[in-house]
């Protein structure tokens, strides 16, 4: 009996140890297949290519991974239409509901930033932001009245389809545009432009928890209270990506270039600066492609950098030096041609930028073309033109003198009396061939 008693014990401990270890295995995974995820990104400057491609890989990644939700935090002055609408398109086009937070206070979602705003499914924002001012603007090119007004119609069709599809205000919608009104987050929730204001991330979570929304899989319940937030930053590639799409970087790029091949040109073999000046000029061609670029610019840059290099070379007493200023400085300020003020260059790295290239040219580059130029001093060339005294009467058949304080073998197609000054014409090995000086 004993026995008995013994090997049902022994037998029941093995079971709970087993149901142990299993549970131990089995239920983090089914609660981790119960628990909500939210998605968080960032969205911190200028709508660009690359602002657009972070939230277009964003949200099919929430797509693939059923998450509950995407939350765009959102903080913008405006940006490319391009891109504007490429990320209004693939919010619109989400599984999973894509909620736009702009915060935190002191935010605002300006021109581009109030389309995606009026798109998300939900729309919320902090205490202490606005939102507005979405009248379009002409970037890279100047609009006549008649382009002008069809860039605006256009913009009021497309936001104010927007403000319907979701529900929102549309004529406050069509007003942004049209006349660039604003309005804070109060101003906004009572026009129904947004759908709530929140401090932050857990207490927005909190307040959609149980909202209807629609997707383009239909309607869906939000359970966001209790959900595990989850941030998505910016990779390495998209922060510099990001980095060098600022004009005053990609200035600063397409100068650094144009230093670093001029330099290898003028001295080959150099390897380092042609190399680095290639690579900045490729980041500065990319970047060009996301900004508003004035050719004229561009060519009055490369016009200045001419007239810096002639200036080495011909006497102008200053002039080609006054023209490659003023083309640098013109041109700097026409590279890129917008009203929008986050596309303009600095006059802060403008003037340093022309001061600093104007001295490259004219000193840096200057003293180096001058000793390219200069008489060599030693050797059989250092010889050529230079003075000495007859030690011997010196003929064609030979002679010696003395230059430098050594004495040479040498010869002459005139005779030449000892002590006389002569000059050496030519070097023939260790002969020199003199005349009278």
């Amino acid at each position: 009996m004993q026995t008995i008693l013994k090997h049902r014990f022994i037998f029941t401990l093995i079971f709970l140890v087993l149901l142990i270890y299993i549970s131990s295995r089995v239920l983090p995974v089914f609660s981790d297949e119960l628990k909500k995820n939210v998605m968080v990104i960032t969205v911190d400057g200028v709508i660009n290519p690359v602002s657009a491609e972070f939230i277009q890989k964003s949200i099919h990644k929430a797509n693939d991974k059923k998450y509950e939700a995407l939350v765009i935090e959102l903080d913008t002055p405006g940006g490319l239409d391009a891109s504007m609408r490429s990320i209004v398109k693939e919010m619109i086009g989400s599984e999973v509901p894509v909620i736009v937070f702009v915060s935190p206070s002191g935010s605002r979602a300006a021109s581009a930033g109030a389309f995606i705003t009026l798109a998300a499914h939900i729309a919320a924002m902090s205490p202490g932001t606005n939102i507005g001012a979405a009248h379009p603007v002409g970037i890279g090119e100047k609009m006549d009245k008649t382009m002008a007004e069809k860039a605006t119609n256009d913009a009021v069709a497309y936001i104010k389809s927007l403000a319907e599809k979701s529900g929102r205000n549309a004529q406050w919608a069509e007003d942004a545009v049209r006349k660039s009104i604003s309005s804070t987050e109060t101003e906004a929730l009572q026009l129904k432009v947004i759908d709530l204001i929140t401090k932050d991330i857990n207490s927005l979570l909190a307040d959609i928890d149980g909202k209807k929304v629609r997707t383009v899989s239909g309607e869906k319940i939000l359970s966001t209270k209790n959900a595990s937030v989850v941030r998505e930053e910016l990779g390495l590639r998209h922060r510099i990506l990001n980095l060098i799409s600022d004009p005053n970087v990609a200035y600063i790029l397409m100068l650094l270039g144009f230093y670093g091949l001029f330099f290898e040109l003028t001295n080959p073999g150099s390897l380092f600066p042609g190399v680095i000046g290639g690579i900045c000029l490729i980041l500065a061609f990319y970047a060009f492609q996301t900004l508003p670029v004035n050719y004229a610019g561009l060519l009055l840059i490369i016009l200045a950098i001419i007239l810096f290099i002639l200036e080495i070379k011909i006497i102008s007493h200053g002039v080609l030096t006054i023209g490659g200023i003023v083309a640098m400085t013109i041109g700097s300020l026409m590279l890129f041609e917008s009203p929008a003020p986050f596309m303009k260059l600095s006059l802060a790295v403008i003037l340093p930028a022309v001061v600093m290239t104007t001295l490259f040219f004219t000193i840096l580059i200057g003293l180096a073309y001058k000793a390219y130029k200069r008489k060599p001093i030693t050797g059989s060339e250092g010889l050529l033109g230079s003075y000495g005294i007859a030690a011997t009467d010196i003929s064609r058949e030979g002679g010696r003198v003395t230059i430098h304080g050594e004495i040479w073998s040498s010869y002459s197609e005139d005779a030449i009396d000892k002590g006389k000054r002569i000059i050496v014409e030519e070097v023939s090995g260790l002969k020199l061939k003199v005349k009278k000086a």
